[in-house]
């Protein structure tokens, strides 16, 4: 019942089809539901909305700063179009490939820093194997999936914590002089 409430999610390796590509892998092993909202979850979520225009409203400042703190990094910063608003639900950037990815994520979580991976493409999660889907069927998800992290990004983070999440992560990233294809 509780993967079910959960997508049908697992992040238990003995349930996987396969290792894990990293700490932030799950597998969708069958077909589920989000039943995760109480009453009370109800009303808070109420209450918020009420705050949504000043959250987005915090989230853009953010990401725009992140934007500004990241420029002389290697690193691909997430593309806003000028001709809509997102809600910067996340803040996911791209490394260079997936072994830097590894190891950057890697890093940032040692140092106590939430970045998470997101998201897996859902072609290759197990349930969908049922469908026929093999890896390679849409490599520009794949691509994008083995350089991403996310980024933590929510009203509440400031500016300090903003600068340590930069800081450790150029500190994670390779540095390009000591690098072979430098």
């Amino acid at each position: 019942m509780r993967r079910l409430r959960t997508h049908g999610i697992t992040r238990d390796p003995t349930r996987m089809q396969g290792p894990p590509d990293g700490p932030w892998d799950y597998h969708q092993i069958e077909l589920g539901y989000n039943y995760r909202m109480t009453d009370i979850q109800a009303a808070l979520g109420h209450r918020q909305l009420q705050r949504l225009d000043d959250y987005v409203a915090r989230r853009h400042r953010l990401a725009e700063r992140y934007d500004r703190l990241l420029a002389d990094l290697p690193v691909q910063t997430p593309d806003q179009d000028p001709r809509h608003r997102s809600a910067l639900h996340l803040y996911p950037i791209q490394v260079s490939d997936g072994e830097t990815r590894r190891h950057v994520f890697q890093a940032l979580r040692d140092a106590g820093i939430g970045v998470n991976v997101h998201y897996i493409p859902v072609h290759t999660q197990p349930d969908f194997q049922q469908f026929s889907f093999v890896r390679g069927d849409f490599p520009v998800a794949e691509a994008y999936y083995t350089r991403a992290i996310s980024l933590p990004l929510f009203p509440k983070l400031t500016e300090a914590q903003q600068d340590e999440v930069c800081l450790q992560l150029a500190a994670g990233l390779p540095d390009p002089v000591s690098s072979p294809s430098a």
